[in-house]
């Protein structure tokens, strides 16, 4: 009787399922346990890649912008070149005016010798019409001379008006006399003569202006 309960307890204990801890694991596959963990969350999301031209700007659009650009750029050009024709233009008036200004540095001063010579002549004419000794003509003259000299180093000369056409640019017709022999509006006779310093003129030659018969 004995023997027969123990085999009866065995056999309980060989149908009694084991607790769930205490079972032993099955061999786990490698990765596996990764693979698990990985939440829906945390994979990588695909994106779609839009194809449509929907939003860029087609081959037209751009060329038209380029060659706006271009124009742009071109009009920049053209007026750095006429600020440069513009600025070549002042420098060279200036120079102009600068060399004119050296030039007729002395017009003023020239003008008031004038006066000098034209006393200087009137003495000598007054010497030929009367007694005066030779000796004081030649000093006048020699003195006037000089003076001539020095003016026309600076570029002081007579201005031509005896049997010349009367030009009003160069001529101060005080008076006109009846002839027959020159032609209407030819000078006849110079009271005062007239000067030029290089081409402008310093004073105008005071002239007596033939006047045709009528």
């Amino acid at each position: 009787m004995k023997k027969k309960q123990r085999i009866d307890i065995q056999s309980e204990d060989a149908s009694t399922p084991p607790p769930a801890g205490d079972s032993p694991s099955a061999p786990e596959e490698p990765g596996r346990e990764a693979s698990d963990n990985l939440s829906p969350a945390a994979s990588p999301e695909t994106v779609p890649v839009d194809s449509s031209p929907t939003g860029t700007e087609s081959e037209d659009d751009l060329l038209g912008k380029l060659a706006a650009a271009q124009a742009e750029a071109q009009g920049h050009y053209d007026r750095y070149l006429r600020s440069v024709a513009e600025l070549d233009n002042f420098r060279k008036r200036k120079d102009r005016e600068l060399a004119e200004s050296r030039r007729y540095a002395n017009h003023q001063l020239l003008k008031d010798l004038l006066a000098i010579v034209d006393n200087l002549e009137r003495a000598l004419s007054a010497a030929q019409d009367g007694d005066e000794s030779a000796s004081l003509r030649e000093g006048v003259e020699m003195t006037l001379k000089a003076l001539l000299k020095v003016m026309g180093d600076y570029g002081v000369n007579p201005v031509e008006a005896v049997d010349r056409p009367f030009d009003p640019s160069l001529h101060e017709a005080v008076m006109q006399a009846p002839n027959d022999t020159l032609p209407d509006k030819t000078v006849i006779q110079e009271l005062q003569k007239g000067y030029l310093l290089h081409d402008r003129l310093l004073r105008p030659a005071m002239v007596v202006v033939s006047k045709g018969s009528p």
